[in-house]
């Protein structure tokens, strides 16, 4: 199948990358020249592990190409697939500006029937909103069809290739069959449904799993209160096969491009139907709220932070990317700067990223995770990174003025802790916290 894919974010990029890997004619647009360039060159713009192999390996085979004009890729698609930004307005409602620009430029370049699909997240109404821009500008004749992404940063190859299924929705049944078609490889279930059903599956999909998360993480603060384990409660509810495993991990909170974005314009596509959709508002709550529990914490354990050293493993919203979009780093690092804090940071693909974002001289950016916990007063973990879980503990507490590991991601387990002298915290497993006094007591237990 030919088919021409506008934007080379992480959706339409990796989309484009996929379906060109499964044997189609795929030219990828986007009207920034650098990032096309790049592209051109076989370098991704992006961290997204395998990537980069693909796109060279299918530019080779001539099956994949870049380009910032839309107009051939156009006439030429069968298919052309929707994938630009709809980046969150101050309102909280999603910024369709580049969706109805793509839909105009399509349109100017149309000559014959074509099938256009929406991947973009949108507000329930945006493709016939996409119809009526196009319809008006164009005589020749088209299909809308939805088809909403979820894929995984970090294992957005993964999710392509092996999605859980594939929602298709259309109100012409051939269109929705060519495109169920073109999934066929993937051997996946299809969901067909209305346009509007399509749209809407998509931000409840998103809106259900950020539910879990705070929820958990709720849970999790209780366990703290109250003795329980988290870990040993997020088992035992997940064998429930009406609640599952997925998304029970207590931490600092959900971030990303997705869950903050989407979250918030459900919120708002709810209210301009004059629905308050106050569960959600709650979970938007708990997740800002959760992300303040480290630095509540290093402020108690610290007696504050006023000429403190503070070193800061991981920045990413989450491992295996490099996307720092709504990351707790972002609101947390900041924190701790404005408090007096001298931080080290550390993450192993997401530094550029950050700096981006907090351009702060006096933060000190180091080369690996052992130099961020070199002479820091404590060490607070904030992405789950592998590297971080398998670190030498001995070495990082010899190193550092105090030995203390906040862990916001659950990462370390009591056998790791056992033969340090670490004062340990992490979220919603007590037993396993140890304050400074317990540590000195246990170093005095285990040499005496």
């Amino acid at each position: 199948m030919n088919i021409t894919v506008l934007g080379t974010g992480y959706v339409g990029l990796v989309s484009g990358v996929c379906f060109a890997d499964l044997g189609n004619q795929v030219h990828c647009v986007d009207r920034d020249e650098a990032k096309i360039a790049k592209l051109n060159l076989g370098q991704s713009p992006i961290y997204e592990p395998g990537l980069e192999q693909l796109i060279r390996n299918n530019r080779e085979a001539g099956r994949l190409s870049f380009v910032t004009d839309l107009t051939t890729p156009v006439q030429t698609a069968e298919l052309i697939i929707i994938a630009v930004g709809t980046p969150q307005s101050p309102s909280g409602e999603a910024d369709l500006q580049f969706i109805e620009q793509a839909a105009r430029d399509i349109a100017m370049s149309m000559n014959g029937y074509k099938i256009i699909a929406v991947k973009s997240t949108v507000p329930v109404g945006t493709n016939d909103r996409v119809r009526a821009i196009i319809r008006a500008l164009t005589v020749h004749p088209f299909d809308i069809v939805s088809i909403p992404e979820f894929l995984r940063e970090g294992s957005a190859i993964q999710d392509t290739f092996h999605p859980d299924r594939m929602v298709i929705g259309s109100d012409n049944e051939r269109a929705a069959e060519r495109v169920a078609a073109l999934h066929d490889p993937m051997h996946t279930k299809i969901v067909m449904t209305d346009i509007r059903s399509a749209e809407m599956i998509k931000y409840a999909s998103n809106a259900f799993l950020a539910t879990k998360i705070s929820f958990i993480n709720e849970i999790a603060n209780i366990c703290d209160k109250v003795g329980a384990n988290i870990e040993q409660v997020a088992k035992g509810m997940g064998m429930d096969r009406r609640i599952g495993e997925a998304f029970l991990q207590a931490g600092i909170g959900y971030g990303g491009s997705c869950f903050p974005k989407d979250t918030q314009a459900l919120i708002q596509i709810a209210g301009n139907v004059e629905y308050d959709f106050k569960l959600l508002r709650s979970v938007v709550d708990v997740n800002h709220a959760q992300r303040y529990n480290i630095f509540n914490k290093l402020l108690t354990v610290l007696n504050g932070l006023e000429g403190k050293t503070i070193g800061v493993w991981g920045l990413a919203f989450k491992p295996n990317t490099d996307d720092v979009r709504d990351a707790p780093s972002l609101e947390i690092v900041p924190m701790l700067l404005a408090s007096g804090a001298r931080v080290k940071v550390y993450d192993p693909v997401a530094m550029d990223r950050f700096a981006e974002s907090v351009a702060d001289d006096s933060l000190h950016r180091c080369s690996n995770a052992y130099e961020a916990a070199e002479d820091a007063d404590a060490l607070c973990l904030l992405t789950e990174w592998e590297e971080f879980g398998i670190a030498d503990l001995k070495q990082v507490e010899r190193s550092m003025r105090q030995p203390i590991l906040i862990d916001g991601r659950n990462v370390f387990t009591q056998e790791q802790l056992e033969q340090t002298g670490f004062a340990y915290y992490s979220v919603g497993r007590p037993s396993m916290n140890r304050s400074p006094r317990s540590v000195q007591e246990e170093v005095l237990r285990v040499i005496g």
